[in-house]
């Protein structure tokens, strides 16, 4: 009881200590409020309004037709250019696509010829030159289709293809987002944390303190471990309510609650291993540094960008010893899927056994910074 009493003790510490830091609170609200709601709404996969410039060199009814068939919200207005200004309009990025209606255009179609018709497209704007591109050509398709046969008129397909979109049926990128923002986060946070709280103890010296008051450097660590962990899990849960559910409206499936007792486990391998960056950094600026080499593959190489079966093998198989291989599978079964204890058990217990080892691990490092501090 009185070593549970030093850990409880410590903890609050770290609770007080994490108080006097506006740097690390503004942090913990941002990345589990702004961050979340621009995740989810800032990058729709969907094109939106997109800049287009259109030179007709024909002027006829076709090409009248088909610069009317650009309009929003998927396209701005199509302004009407000359050829020469078109390069010039492209290289300022006036406009992300300018299309080309050569002269004869309409009566070459009508003679059955086969007329080309120029796309050109601003590739650097990725997100819209992708889409925007099939688009395109899809309206240009789809009138010149239109004019020639005389009458709007889909075909009947032979075979009707019904399309069942299950656990998001609106196919809502914020869905999505949102919550793989928030899986995202757990892991940076609880490592900038638990690193954080070490190295600020070392820099103002009461790191010294602990060394001389009868507590372990186990009963240290566990300390630290428990209270950032709780700082966390109380994030998430704040911003799963309000956030997620509140102000983006998005529907969560599973149970919130085994939710976090995932978040929890994986917190102890997070933690831990922000611990053990700490006791290699000497300051904050080498603390970030080693973050980043640590915390970028583990979350574009989880799964949570992008699936780890585009992945190679040797890959797949070495990221089932990181915990956010894990953590990433059982959180998308229990939020977006509705899973139960039965289908994720296996992530719970690898997580157990990722984050005991981490914990071993970066135990023996702490012991051995202390004893040279000592």
């Amino acid at each position: 009881m009185h070593r549970i009493a030093n850990i409880y003790r410590l903890g609050i510490k770290e609770f007080w200590s994490l108080l006097r830091d506006p740097i690390m609170l503004v942090l913990i609200v941002y990345v589990f409020s702004i961050d979340v709601y621009t995740t989810a709404t800032a990058m729709p996969e969907t094109l939106n309004k997109a800049p287009i410039a259109i030179v007709d060199e024909d002027d006829s009814p076709l090409s009248t037709r088909i610069i009317s068939a650009f309009y929003p919200p998927q396209f701005v207005r199509p302004k009407i250019i000359t050829f020469p200004e078109m390069d010039s309009g492209m290289d300022a990025g006036h406009f992300t696509f300018a299309l080309v209606i050569p002269a004869n255009f309409q009566r070459d179609v009508l003679a059955g010829r086969t007329p080309d018709i120029q796309l050109n497209i601003d590739a650097t704007r990725m997100s819209q030159a992708f889409a925007g591109n099939n688009y395109v050509q899809q309206i240009v398709m789809g009138e010149v289709n239109e004019f020639v046969k005389g009458y709007r008129a889909s075909p009947v397909p032979p075979v009707e293809l019904r399309l069942r979109a299950r656990f998001n049926p609106s196919l809502e990128k914020s869905w999505f987002g949102s919550l793989m923002s928030i899986i995202d986060n757990v892991t940076m946070l609880s490592i900038i944390l638990t690193g954080a709280a070490l190295i600020r103890e070392r820099e103002h010296g009461t790191i010294e303190h602990l060394l001389v008051m009868p507590v372990t450097p186990t009963q240290i660590m566990l300390a630290k471990v428990w209270s950032m962990g709780v700082v966390v899990l109380l994030a998430v849960a704040l911003s799963l309510t309000f956030i997620v559910r509140g102000l983006l409206q998005v529907p969560i499936e599973g149970s919130v609650a085994l939710f976090l007792a995932g978040a929890a486990l994986h917190l102890f391998a997070t933690t831990s291993m922000g611990i053990f960056l700490a006791t290699l950094a000497r300051s904050m600026p080498q603390f970030g540094m080693l973050m980043i080499l640590f915390l970028l593959p583990l979350q574009v190489l989880s799964g949570s960008v992008t699936p780890r079966e585009s992945m190679p093998e040797l890959v797949q198989n070495i990221m089932l010893l990181a915990p956010t291989t894990h953590f990433v599978e059982l959180s998308q079964a229990i939020l977006f899927r509705g899973a139960g204890i039965g289908v994720v058990w296996g992530q719970f217990l690898m997580l157990l056994v990722i984050g005991s080892v981490l914990f071993t691990i970066s135990l023996a490092r702490f012991r051995k910074t202390i004893s040279q501090m000592a």
